[in-house]
């Protein structure tokens, strides 16, 4: 997986895309360095989503209603439903992810979900 991740970014890079991710994610990534007490490792981490080629997607009130309303799946996860809410909220249109079952779903606000096994690079 490590791999396809480092060839799908060399690709958006190569292109410019823009890479959107969510607060939620942020603090996913924070959990362990955190737990270790590993500080430097941990301010590494939020210096990378500083770049200017990462944009953070707030959990704010808009993102909030989408959540409402994707939550009305009882198939999607809450901590899926804050990602997906984060993206349509920001009207995103290509959303990957690491669980093919989401990329079967439909959100409105973003155009195409796929899975990280499907994503084009």
């Amino acid at each position: 997986m490590a791999g396809q991740v480092e060839q799908l970014r060399r690709r958006m890079l190569s292109r410019g895309d823009q890479l959107y991710t969510s607060t939620l994610s942020v603090g996913e990534i924070l959990v362990k360095p955190v737990a270790a007490h590993q500080t430097q490792l941990a301010d590494r981490y939020l210096a990378f989503f500083q770049r200017p080629s990462i944009a953070v997607l707030p959990f704010d009130l808009k993102a909030a209603s989408l959540y409402a309303r994707i939550r009305q799946d009882p198939t999607i996860a809450r901590p899926d439903a804050i990602q997906l809410a984060c993206a349509a909220a920001a009207s995103m249109d290509l959303f990957i992810t690491n669980d093919a079952r989401l990329s079967r779903k439909v959100v409105s606000g973003i155009d195409f979900i796929a899975s990280l096994d499907r994503a084009p690079l």
